[in-house]
């Protein structure tokens, strides 16, 4: 694509200059990289003098837009769910003498165009489509395959357009055809923002220490996945002084938990000490506030992958929320070295592959001659990774391509603490300061949880690793430390403290024979108390013979009586700790002669 350049300048009284001001319209067949938020190119589409119809990522963004006193006499409409097409026919019907405005969902845009089939309308020349936050597309595809519905009308529109801060690229074939260009915004002042990393084992104990060093204000906080979001406010026992913002279906998650602090749209009248965002309030969203927040962005991929930040695109979004500034951004995060580091270029060749696999075995349930053996191709297809690139009806899908280069491109950044600072410097909207602080005891939390990516052996090696690490140790803080421990596994706590490491590593963490070792331990415990033996002294004398029946049965009345593990031992087994034994008869019946006491 060519890439065309526009230069934005800071005026004398320090603001940013609008877009309008040095590009009064969008033109058609572009894709206009802002690196800025908050330029006002929705507003100005919105202020253009032509019919608009913008397609924005979620309806929070359209709301806010929609009650904006700035857009008052613009003719706004609001078009996603439940809003039906009679309503946007009765206001394209009320819009003879004004422009049209027209704000909507991706999944909701069928709904104009029916409106326009309706009023015998031709939606391609009327109206401008202008996809805002464009990213989006890419970034949310894989789980909102819906997003991409707009895009076969998009092409036929004679005017038209994409915009963001933080475009990715687009792959679709359809975009060179029809000679799309990049219309790339530069800022000609420094537009670097500090940002803090924080590096760490222990997502939980970090944030709550930066938390505790923090202002008065209310503090936001970007964390896209609301188990995590539940569990720190849980653990940090903050539930009280939160507010959750999030989607819908979160919402009830939520409110199935007891916590009713809970809202999809964006309202600073909910506002908490502590506020918590998903990435449904990533983008677009106007933030509006008389101070300047604190914003903490949280990744802990060992409880949520999908927690993870793109330096490029998320994290310029979530601080480009804030219309007034901020008072400090920091992200905060640990990383895993079995994230493969891989190119661009590797990734596709990967597609690649992913596509030729993908042909031969269509090619195979295609003149398959037998239901049975198509059935069994179908299933192979089904499961291979290339069948997730295509849309419902089979045809390869550009962007949700696009979406699994940027995933695995993002997910390399997170192998270490040097990969993802390094991608954060190379980013030029940032000045970073990093930090790495990592816990001896590591992330406790993350042992507690269901995932099952990891064994229950590999849990308790870890948890051994822990309890090793606070050995000697009596400080409040270990003692805690060990109390969650032993709610998270108490019998691999119990069985450390009675066999120790060596020993459990010795018998492989095999749980059988740990509760063996343990029982036999407790039961030669005490037997060597010097009550047991003057039990046994008190049962059996030194110069008699017992039926082995009877030794049999005094043995587990004194394991009973002594609250001691049974242990089936034969009766010369038993007494032979205790007395010299030789075999005998007694009653005709098999007995041990007891000589003399041993102990």
């Amino acid at each position: 694509m060519n890439i065309a350049y526009i230069k934005i300048e800071k005026k004398h009284n320090g603001k940013i200059q609008y877009l309008t001001e040095v590009l009064p319209q969008i033109p058609t067949n572009t894709i206009l990289y802002k690196k800025l938020t908050g330029l006002g190119a929705t507003y100005g589409e919105l202020k253009a003098n032509r019919n608009s119809i913008i397609l924005e990522p979620n309806v929070p963004v359209i709301k806010g837009k929609c009650k904006d006193p700035k857009h008052i006499n613009d003719n706004l409409f609001g078009v996603y769910e439940n809003v039906t097409v009679e309503k946007i026919v009765k206001y394209l019907q009320a819009s003879k003498e004004k422009h049209i405005k027209l704000l909507s969902t991706p999944e909701s845009f069928s709904k104009i165009k029916s409106a326009f089939e309706e009023l015998d309308m031709d939606i391609y020349s009327t109206c401008y489509l202008l996809f805002d936050e464009c990213h989006k597309i890419v970034k949310d595809v894989d789980y909102r395959e819906d997003i991409t519905l707009p895009f076969d009308d998009f092409f036929m529109f004679d005017n038209k357009g994409l915009v963001s801060a933080t475009p990715l690229d687009f792959t679709d074939p359809r975009f060179f055809k029809q000679r799309f260009q990049i219309m790339e915004v530069q800022p000609m002042f420094d537009y670097a923002q500090p940002i803090n990393i924080y590096h760490t084992n222990n997502v939980l104990q970090e944030l709550k220490e930066r938390l505790g060093k923090a202002t008065n204000n209310p503090i936001f906080l970007f964390i896209n996945s609301t188990e995590t979001i539940y569990s720190i406010m849980q653990k940090l026992d903050i539930l009280e002084q939160s507010t959750v913002f999030c989607a819908s279906n979160s919402i009830t998650s939520l409110k199935d938990k007891k916590f009713a602090n809970a809202y999809s749209d964006w309202d600073a009248d909910k506002m908490k000490r502590f506020n918590f965002l998903t990435s449904r309030f990533f983008n677009a969203l106007d933030i509006e506030l008389d101070f300047c927040p604190e914003v903490f962005i949280v990744t802990d991929i060992t409880m949520a992958t999908q927690s993870m930040v793109d330096p490029f695109t998320d994290t310029i979004q979530i601080i480009g929320r804030f219309r007034n500034g901020i008072a400090s951004a920091n992200h905060i995060t640990n990383t895993d070295y079995n994230f493969s580091v891989r190119s661009k270029a590797q990734v596709q060749y990967m597609i690649g592959v992913f596509e030729q696999v993908y042909g031969m075995m269509k090619t195979y349930y295609d003149n398959a001659t037998i239901d049975e053996a198509r059935d069994a191709y179908k299933a192979i297809l089904d499961i291979l990774p290339f069948n997730s690139m295509l849309n419902r009806n089979g045809e390869k899908n550009w962007f949700k391509i696009d979406n699994y280069i940027t995933e695995a491109i993002v997910q390399g950044y997170y192998n270490s603490f040097d990969m993802l600072t390094k991608t954060y410097r190379q980013c030029k909207s940032f000045k970073v300061s990093c930090e790495s602080q990592t816990y001896p005891l590591g992330d406790l939390e993350r042992l507690k949880r269901e995932n099952k990516s990891i064994s229950i052996k590999a849990k308790r090696k870890e948890i051994v690793e822990q309890l090793e690490m606070l050995k000697g140790d009596e400080t409040s803080m270990a003692m805690e430390h060990k109390r969650e421990l032993i709610r998270t596994d108490a019998f691999i706590v119990e069985a450390y403290d009675e066999l120790g490491k060596a020993k459990i590593e010795e018998l492989k963490y095999s749980q059988s024979k740990i509760r063996e070792a343990m029982i036999l331990k407790r039961y030669d415990e005490k037997r060597n108390g010097t009550e047991f033996i003057e039990m046994v002294k008190n049962r059996f004398k030194a110069g008699r013979s017992y039926e082995l029946s009877d030794i049999s049965k005094t043995r587990d009345e004194l394991y009973k009586l002594m609250n001691m593990p049974s242990v089936k031992k034969k009766p010369k087994d038993f007494l032979e700790d205790f007395f010299k034994c030789k075999d005998s008869w007694k009653n005709r019946q098999r007995a041990l002669f007891l000589e003399y006491e041993k102990v």
